[in-house]
C-alpha cells in the first residue's frame, strides 16, 4: 500500500510540475512574441546606410 501511496504523490507532483511550466508560458508568451516580432522587425528592416557598417 505504501508504494500504491507514493506512485500517486509522484503523479500528483508531476501533474503540478506540468501545470506550472504550462502557466509560466500562458503568462509569458504575449511578452515572448513581441519580443520575438521586434527583433524580427529589426532584422529585416533595411537601414539607411545600405548594408554599410560604418
Amino acid at each position: 500500500m505504501k508504494e500504491a501511496t507514493g506512485e500517486l504523490n509522484m503523479t500528483v507532483v508531476t501533474i503540478i510540475a506540468i501545470g506550472a511550466v504550462i502557466a509560466f508560458f500562458w503568462v509569458m508568451w504575449p511578452k515572448i512574441q513581441d519580443t520575438i516580432n521586434n527583433t524580427w522587425d529589426e532584422i529585416s528592416t533595411p537601414d539607411d546606410n545600405n548594408g554599410i557598417v560604418e
